[in-house]
């Protein structure tokens, strides 16, 4: 009985973390954004223009952004939440910039504690230890404001 009630209980916890993972980006949710310069997404580079964000299945961590004037433009990549230190009014997308070549870094959505972190491709790593073997200042992180909720 006792096995049974903590087998409950743990199942219970878990279902309960999930959830409060999978809010960031909640099933239906889509973020729409123009990004002005080509940007990079797990070792792909996609080109300036209008782009549309979603989740690929009920998995909070699997997404897709597609390019809504180039169906071929188009990356499914993993996050890890994050929490977010003060909600914003607006979507937001997070890029780190090495000279002209930038990479999409975290997404953000309106009125949330949490976002949505991309793990730095090998492409970002290489640039990153580049920088810190030179001297050279550290990324530029360039955020992108898009529509109110």
């Amino acid at each position: 009985m006792k096995n049974l009630f903590t087998i409950l209980l743990l199942g219970s916890a878990l279902t309960l973390l999930t959830a409060a993972t999978t809010r960031a980006q909640e099933p239906g949710t889509v973020i729409r954004a123009s990004v002005p310069f080509d940007f990079i997404v797990r070792g792909r580079t996609l080109p300036a223009g209008k782009y549309e964000i979603s989740r690929i299945s009920d998995e909070p961590v699997g997404l897709l952004i597609r390019n809504l004037g180039d169906k071929r433009d188009k990356a499914v990549f993993e996050t890890e939440p994050i929490y977010i230190r003060t909600t914003t009014r607006k979507d937001e997308l997070v890029f780190h910039r090495y000279g002209d070549s930038y990479f999409l870094s975290e997404i953000v959505t309106a009125g949330e504690d949490r976002g949505e972190e991309l793990a730095p491709s090998h492409a970002e790593r290489k640039l990153r230890s580049e920088v810190a073997r030179n001297q050279i200042t550290e990324p530029e992180t360039v955020t992108l404001a898009l529509n109110e909720r």
